[in-house]
This record gives C-alpha cells, structure tokens and sequence, in this order.
C-alpha cells in the first residue's frame, strides 16, 4: 500500500506539504493541491480518515439540522445540502440529515443549523454543545450565512418602478423573523425613497392563500398593480388570481418572486424572482462550521451573500 511518503516522493514535495493537503486543503494552492491529488489518484492513496478522527477525538460526522417542516416539492433542501456535501467531501466530513426529534441521536463535530423560529433558540440552539452555524440571518449572535433580503427585496421593487408601476403591493410571510424583517424593510425603504406609498398584506406561505387574497384585492381594483412577493410561492398564487379574474400578464398585473430555485421556471408565465445562490451558501456553511471546528468554536460573524433579479415575464 502507498504510503504518505510515496506519494510526497512522486508529487515532488515535502511529506508535511502532503499533510497539509489532504488535512487543510484551503491553505494550500490550487496547483499544490491539484499536484497532490494527481499523485495520490496514480498511486491509489487513501487517506486513513478514521485514524486521525479517533487521534483528534472528532467523530468526522457534520449535522444539518432542519428544524421545519420540509416540502417534498421543492428541492430547495436539494440545493443546500448539495452544497455543503460538496465542501465536506474535501476535507473527509460526511453529512447526516436529522431533525428537531433526531438531533440529539449520535456524535458529531458540528451542526448547520437552518428553519430556526423564536422559540428554537432556548430550547435547541443555545444548548448545543458542539460548534454550530446557521443558515438564516438571526440578531442572536451566532454566526451565519444568508443572502441580503433587504437588497433583495430592493432590487425587486426597484425594477418594479422602473416598469412604470405606482401601486406596488408586498406580499410578505407572516413570520417574526429577522430575513422577513429585512424583505420588508427593503419594500418600505424603496417605495418611501420613490414617494410612493407602500401596502403591506403578511400571510401564511401558501399559493392558495395569496392566490384568494390577491384575487380579493384585484377585484375591486382599477389600475395597473404590481406585487413584490417574499416567496414564489407567494407569487405563484398571485399569478394564479390574475389568470382565473383575465387579467394580462405583465400588463395590468406584474409580480416578482423571492428564491429563484424551482417554482419560478415552472410558472407560466415564468416569475421574474430574486435568487439565492443556495448551492454556493451551502458550500459557505460548511466551510465556516470547519473552521469553527478548527478553532474551539471561535466565532466567525455573518456572511451575507448577494442577491440576483432574474428578470421573466411575468414583469416584462
């Protein structure tokens, strides 16, 4: 079997080098890492992962925790998890998936904690013993990833405007919590920097319950009407109302969606959304928890990704 010095002997570099590859592969180059890898693949070299887990007391197993309820119509989850099994690969992780009723069953070396509503801060999140980071903007101090909702919902809004409409309305999840927060103050902040008033309806993320209250506004309305949705989900239903009262897309009725990840391409009209790059803030998780691990839980802050209007026609 090759060992670590057969495999330093035919990459050309120090034995420490290969170490540092196969342990901290962040630290190193890219072409140092591909040079190493090439070398281990030839001499068909694997890494005694679990030797060094029991020498470091680490079990290698990250945690994410789900913490509401999943739709299985949605690969939203898809998306994240992806991700963050992407980045875990390279350093030898595996990932298990559990939730509020699981998290507690075997050992791990971190969690990624996402779906956090008030309540789960003092009953689960504060009494985890392991170093943990969340998927979802929070004013609790601990660390986390998101995108900027607040941009987001700007950008939507903006774009809105820009397409000639006055009467704006958002859409919004009834849920108090900081990145719905932020989506609303986006909305108020564009509309009042515009001089245009806002309108503010919060419900359950349901299409049917948009689709009944947007059909109930625009019933009785008589000009041209946007909606800036906190979900496609949300926007979704607003199409739908459109649609059964005859109402034409995007010329009388336009709307934006929030996500970008399924539900906007499967729209017909396709939603004009804002995306979340949730592969890319999977992988983020993932490496900010590791280096949590590697440093005693130090905390690590936020990181806030940006987001992008995708522009479809249901706004042009």
């Amino acid at each position: 079997m090759a060992t670590l010095s057969d495999v330093a002997k035919k990459a050309v570099v120090s034995k420490m080098t290969v170490s540092r590859v196969i342990n901290h592969p962040d630290k190193v180059s890219d072409e140092l890492r591909e040079l190493v890898y090439a070398a281990m693949k030839e001499l068909n070299y694997v890494p005694n992962v679990a030797a060094r887990a029991l020498v470091k007391k680490r079990s290698q197993v990250i945690k994410l925790l789900i913490l509401e309820e999943m739709d299985t119509t949605e690969p939203y989850y898809m998306n994240l998890l992806t991700g963050i099994a992407l980045e875990l690969d390279k350093h030898h992780y595996s990932l298990q998936l559990v939730t509020r009723n699981s998290h507690a069953i075997g050992r791990c070396d971190g969690l990624i904690v996402t779906g956090m509503r008030e309540e789960d801060y003092s009953s689960i999140i504060s009494v985890l013993n392991q170093p943990v980071v969340l998927f979802g903007q929070n004013d609790k101090g601990y660390d986390f990833v998101d995108v900027d909702n607040r941009k987001g919902i700007k950008l939507a809004t903006r774009h809105l405007i820009e397409q000639g409409f006055e009467s704006i309305l958002f859409f919004g999840i009834d849920l108090n919590e900081p990145f719905m927060a932020m989506r609303e103050a986006g909305y108020v902040e564009t509309m009042c920097e515009c001089g245009l008033n806002p309108y503010i309806q919060l419900m359950k993320n349901s299409s049917h319950v948009s689709q009944s209250n947007a059909a109930a506004y625009l019933k009785t309305s008589r000009c041209k009407t946007a909606f800036v949705c906190a979900s496609d989900r949300l926007a979704v239903g607003v199409v739908r109302a459109a649609q059964d009262l005859g109402l034409s897309i995007p010329e009388q009725v336009a709307v934006t969606g929030f996500d970008g990840v399924f539900l906007d391409r499967i729209s017909c009209p396709k939603l004009t959304t804002i995306r979340q790059p949730i592969i890319e803030m999977g992988g983020e998780c993932a490496k900010m928890l590791l280096q949590k691990i590697q440093q005693d839980g130090m905390k690590l802050g936020s990181c806030l990704f940006p987001p992008e209007l995708i522009v479809r026609g249901s706004t042009v």
